[in-house]
């Protein structure tokens, strides 16, 4: 193990239940009626990639699929800027693996200015080498680029990288990588069973053990 990559949303903050206030008011602006349920169909897809799914089904033309996508994403750093807060053991985690030596990436589907907002809000920016944003690959997660160009950019081997992911989509995109997983399963919503292809599972980052991981490459 050599590099540690973060997913953001869900793992370092608590935000998914503020990306589900952000969904849920833009798409009810052209008379979309999601609910929270609705909206965890799509937990860990890129943003732009949701708002088109849900348009290819619903079709509205009040908006375009960009204005929507512009909607959710400044509702949601309002939100962010509201009520935002670290995960529990968030800020320890960091500080352990910082100490420890090993570098640390950040490998999100968010669009840069909200990692920008995120890592002011939590006061965390300082300890990350790399932060890289799907909205810069042609493809989000569950495609592996986002870790595959985070790894690229930190100098390290895909296979020596662990990736701390909360959705399905996000563990896969990382195995798909080749990158060993441990999966913190977001707690707003149903635990996915398919997380199983996890390498290890946490309730949070509270239970965040160097030495466990470090057995993931015995």
């Amino acid at each position: 193990m050599q590099s540690i990559i973060f997913d953001m949303d869900g793992v370092l903050i608590d935000s998914e239940p503020l990306w589900k206030i952000a969904e849920v008011e833009a798409f009810a602006k052209v008379g979309l009626d999601l609910t929270f349920t609705d909206c965890e169909e799509t937990v860990g897809l890129r943003i732009d990639e949701v708002v088109q799914m849900w348009h290819d089904k619903v079709k509205w033309t009040s908006k375009t699929v960009k204005e929507v996508e512009t909607d959710i994403v400044d509702i949601l750093i309002r939100e962010i800027w509201l009520q935002g807060k670290a995960l529990p053991g968030v800020v320890e985690s960091l500080e352990k693996i910082k100490v420890a030596g090993y570098q640390i990436g950040l490998a999100t589907s968010s669009y840069q200015r909200i990692i920008d907002v995120v890592v002011e809000k939590l006061g965390i920016g300082q300890f990350f080498e790399v932060m890289h944003s799907a909205e810069h690959e042609l493809n989000g997660k569950p495609h592996p680029a986002v870790f595959l160009n985070c790894a690229k950019k930190l100098n390290v081997h895909p296979k020596d990288c662990l990736v701390i992911e909360d959705s399905f989509n996000g563990v896969l995109a990382a195995k798909s990588a080749r990158m060993k997983v441990i999966g913190i399963p977001e707690k707003s919503h149903q635990i996915d069973p398919r997380m199983v292809i996890a390498d290890r599972t946490l309730d949070s980052l509270l239970d965040f053990d160097l030495s466990d991981c470090l057995k993931l490459w015995e």
